[in-house]
């Protein structure tokens, strides 16, 4: 029999492999290209965009996007003299094996030399579960009172062949996970940050905690 919570953590958002995030990353390119078409002079920080109606939920992605798109990212990340080039909010929702849909709405801002992305997921399940299923790197954390779980991942390199329209995929570079339990006791459902580098250079561990406790608190939903 296979083992359940295993099979919960494949259908978590925030705790499988980070296609889906280079995938929503192309959009973000092609929300950058339109902004440099839009002419050279700086525009100032991107504000948070979304094409996705919200759904009935406590947090949206455009609450996601508007706690992670702070005006002091550049600095919690360690690069003051940057700024947001883009950001952008998405509702989703996970479906498990008996049909049931739990929302995951997610947001992400990108600088010149990060990404950072936020989900949130409104189930049942518990961090204190996956501390044991995200592999020998995961460990066990407390972020502001809350069990939380640190984890690496590889995000999806994509390369596209413009002449042939062909796009291929690869291992791109080391992408680092924090998952935050919603509430002190790790009563169910959970916030995810996630950090990486343009460059494929590892992220710094203490800028991911830094976004964490900051972002987190004003999120809703946090307890």
């Amino acid at each position: 029999m296979a083992d359940d919570s295993a099979s919960e953590k494949a259908r978590r958002p925030g705790v499988q492999a980070l296609a889906a995030v280079l995938v929503f990353a192309g959009v973000l390119g092609v929300l950058l290209a339109q902004k440099e078409l839009q002419g050279s002079s700086d525009p100032g920080p991107a504000t948070c965009s979304s094409d996705d109606k919200p759904v009935s939920k406590r947090v949206s992605a455009a609450q996601l996007c508007t706690a992670l798109n702070r005006s002091d990212l550049p600095t919690l990340l360690g690069t003051p003299r940057e700024q947001a080039e883009t950001a952008y909010g998405s509702e989703s929702s996970v479906k498990d094996a008996d049909g049931k849909e739990t929302p995951s709405p997610e947001a992400e801002v990108s600088l010149k030399t990060y990404s950072v992305k936020l989900w949130a997921s409104d189930d049942d399940l518990r961090v204190g579960e996956f501390s044991g299923l995200l592999g020998g790197s995961a460990e066990s954390k407390t972020v502001l009172g809350h069990p939380a779980v640190l984890y690496s991942d590889h995000t999806i390199a994509l390369k596209f062949n413009l002449g042939g329209g062909e796009i291929h995929s690869g291992t791109g570079g080391i992408a680092r996970h924090l998952l935050v339990a919603r509430d002190a006791e790790d009563g169910g459902g959970s916030f995810e940050v996630a950090l990486w580098r343009q460059d494929d250079v590892p992220p710094d561990d203490a800028a991911l905690v830094r976004i964490a406790e900051r972002v987190l608190p004003t999120v809703p939903g946090w307890t």
